[in-house]
C-alpha cells in the first residue's frame, strides 16, 4: 500500500508540474495530501537510471592496440633436400630443365634446385641412374629400371607406365622411353599420336615438338605424331643418331646429315659434307664436320647459325643460341645473348648443353658451370663432380613468356 501511495503521489506531482491536470480548488484536497503534493512538486526532478548490475564496461589502455594474425598464415618449412646447404656431395649426372635443374649424387639420390612451382624440383626418395628435366616436370630411371616422374601432371606427364626402361626422352609435352625389351612406350599429350609409338625394337628415341623419332635396331628411322611439314616422314637410309625439335636431323651411317620437318628458315636444309655430330635447335641446326669445323643452317636472326672459326669437338643448339667446345677445351657461344646465355664462363670444358634460356657445361675438373637466365636459380649449380649435363624445356619456356 505504501508503494502504491508513493506512485500515486509521484504521478500526481508530475501532472501538476507539467500542467496536464487542473484542480479547481485546493480546498477540495485534504490538507495532508495538499501538503505532500506541494512538497513533491517542489523537489528536484528525479529520473531513475537503471544499469544492469553485472555489466561493467572495461576500456583497454589508450596505447593498447590488439594485433590479429591472419587465420591462414602458417609458416611452411621446406624440406632440407630443397635447400643448397646440403649440396656438397659429388654428383654423377645432372639435367637442367627450363627453370630448374636436377642432379644425381654419387649415392644415387636425386637433388633438384630452381623453380618448384609445379613440384618439378621436389624429387622422390630412392636411387636413380638417369634423370631428365623437362620444362615443368622431371623423369628419371631408378636403380631398379622403373621410371618415376614428378612435377606438372597435365596429360599424365608425371604418370609414367610401369616396367623396366633403358632410356627416356622428354619432349615438348610428352615423354617416350625404350624398355628393356627394346620396345618404345610414351605418355603425356597424344593429340597427334606423338605418344602412340609403333611396334618394333629401338636403340635410340628422341621426343620432339608434337612428334617423336626413333632409330631402330637395323638403323632405319621411324617417326610418329603430327606430320605437319613432314616432321614424321623421315628419309630412307641407315642412321646412327637423331635429334628432334620442331624439326629433326640425323647423322647417317655414311656420315652425311639428313633433316626433315619444318623448314621455314632452312633449318631442315643441311649443308653437304661429312659430319661427326648434329644438334637440332628450335629453328636452326648446327653440326661438326669431319675436319672439326662448324657448320650451321636455319634461322640466323641473332647469329645463332653463324659459328666462329676453329676446330670443335662438341656442339649444342638451343633456343636462339648455340654453344660449342673447341679442341683446346675452351667454350664458344653465339646467337642471342639475353642475360648472357651466349657469354660462357672461362676455363676448359668437356661437355656443354644449350637450353632455351640458359646453358650449362661440365668443366675439365668435373665441376658444372652455367650461364644465362637465373631468375629461379636454374643457372646456379651446386658444387660437386658431374659426368653429364642437359638443358632443355623450351615448351614450358614459351608458357613462361621467355
Amino acid at each position: 500500500m505504501a508503494i502504491l501511495g508513493l506512485a500515486l503521489l509521484l504521478a500526481a506531482a508530475a501532472l501538476l508540474t507539467t500542467g496536464c491536470i487542473t484542480i479547481g480548488s485546493t480546498d477540495d484536497v485534504p490538507a495532508t495530501v495538499r501538503a505532500e503534493l506541494t512538497r513533491v512538486a517542489a523537489a528536484p526532478t528525479w529520473t531513475p537510471t537503471l544499469s544492469p548490475p553485472t555489466v561493467t564496461p572495461t576500456l583497454p589502455p589508450p596505447t593498447a592496440t590488439p594485433t590479429l594474425l591472419p587465420p591462414t598464415v602458417t609458416p611452411t618449412l621446406l624440406p632440407p633436400a630443397t635447400t643448397h646447404t646440403s649440396l656438397t656431395e659429388s654428383f654423377q649426372l645432372v639435367s637442367a630443365g627450363g627453370w630448374h635443374t636436377c642432379g644425381i649424387r654419387t649415392d644415387g639420390s636425386v637433388v633438384c634446385w630452381g623453380d618448384d612451382d609445379k613440384g618439378q624440383a621436389t624429387p622422390p626418395a630412392g636411387s636413380f641412374r638417369q634423370v631428365s628435366a623437362a620444362g615443368g616436370y622431371t623423369c628419371g630411371i631408378r636403380a631398379d629400371d622403373s621410371v618415376a616422374c614428378w612435377g606438372i601432371d597435365l596429360f599424365g606427364l608425371a604418370t609414367p607406365p610401369a616396367g623396366n626402361f633403358q632410356q627416356v626422352s622428354a619432349g615438348d609435352v610428352h615423354t617416350c622411353g625404350i624398355k628393356s625389351n627394346d620396345g618404345v612406350v610414351c605418355w603425356g599429350l597424344d593429340l597427334h599420336g606423338e605418344a602412340s609409338p609403333p611396334s618394333g625394337r629401338f636403340r635410340q628415341v628422341s621426343a620432339g615438338n608434337g612428334h617423336t623419332c626413333g632409330v631402330k635396331i637395323n638403323g632405319s628411322v621411324v617417326c610418329w605424331g603430327t606430320n605437319a611439314d613432314g616432321r614424321a616422314t623421315p628419309p630412307a637410309g641407315s642412321f646412327r643418331q637423331v635429334s628432334s625439335g620442331g624439326h629433326t636431323c640425323g647423322v647417317k651411317t655414311d656420315n652425311s646429315v639428313a633433316c626433315w620437318g619444318l623448314d621455314n628458315n632452312g633449318q631442315s636444309t643441311p649443308q653437304a659434307g661429312s659430319f661427326q655430330q648434329v644438334s637440332a635447335g628450335f629453328d636452326h641446326t648446327c653440326g661438326i664436320k669431319s675436319d672439326g669445323s662448324m657448320a650451321c643452317w636455319g634461322n640466323d636472326e641473332y647469329g645463332q647459325a653463324a659459328p666462329p672459326a676453329g676446330s670443335f669437338q662438341q656442339v649444342s643448339a638451343g633456343g636462339g643460341h648455340t654453344c660449342g667446345i673447341k679442341n683446346d677445351g675452351s667454350m664458344a657461344c653465339w646467337g642471342n645473348d639475353d642475360n648472357g646465355k651466349s657469354t660462357p664462363q672461362a676455363g676448359s670444358f668437356r661437355q656443354v648443353s644449350a637450353g632455351g634460356v640458359h646453358s650449362c657445361g661440365i668443366k675439365s675438373d668435373s665441376s658444372v658451370a652455367c650461364w644465362g637466365w637465373d631468375d629461379y636459380g636454374q643457372a646456379t649449380p651446386p658444387p660437386g663432380s658431374f659426368r653429364q649435363v642437359s638443358a632443355g624445356g623450351m615448351a614450358y619456356l614459351r608458357g613462361k613468356g621467355r
